[in-house]
């Protein structure tokens, strides 16, 4: 039986007086989770956004990068592998088209981790392929969500 999680978001946004026409509106917005400090979105700097805030495809990729990490640890800790260091440094490549509409068509992380016992080298690195298996977001996305893991021993 499937459980389900339901999640709520509210975002505000207000017009800024100082917008000179409607062609062009700010993009910058508060968005507000229950019982959690307010996150202030923008669009990317590409996008006419304010660049030093986050942007939905910040978050987007942050939380593919997130949920594979936690679903990677969920793995190694069911087959018994001690990690000690998880780090990654993913892209994602979002492709715009003429008319203004535009989707990611992949996504790649680049996990490292680092583990305790050097048997476990190989399984640690197929295990990414599990936790992909298992990530929520990556299980909600229309896109390849691609890994090339490293893995080192302490």
């Amino acid at each position: 039986m499937a459980f389900k999680h339901l999640f709520k978001a509210t975002l505000n946004w207000t017009s800024k007086k100082e917008e000179p026409s409607l062609k062009i509106y700010s993009k910058t917005h508060q968005i507000k989770i229950e019982g959690k400090p307010v996150l202030d979105v923008s669009a990317a700097k590409a996008f006419k956004g304010d660049p030093a805030l986050y942007n939905p495809e910040d978050l987007l990729l942050s939380s593919l990068v997130s949920c594979h990490m936690m679903s990677y640890l969920y793995v190694c800790s069911q087959n018994g592998i001690e990690v000690l260091e998880y780090s990654d440094n993913a892209e994602a490549t979002l492709e715009v088209n003429p008319d203004g509409s535009g989707r990611f068509v992949e996504v790649r992380l680049y996990p490292k981790v680092t583990i305790v016992n050097s048997n476990q080298v190989q399984l640690a690195l197929e295990l990414h392929k599990k936790a992909n298996q298992l990530c929520f977001i990556a299980n909600s996305c229309n896109f390849p969500v691609l890994h090339k893991a490293s893995c080192e021993v302490v």
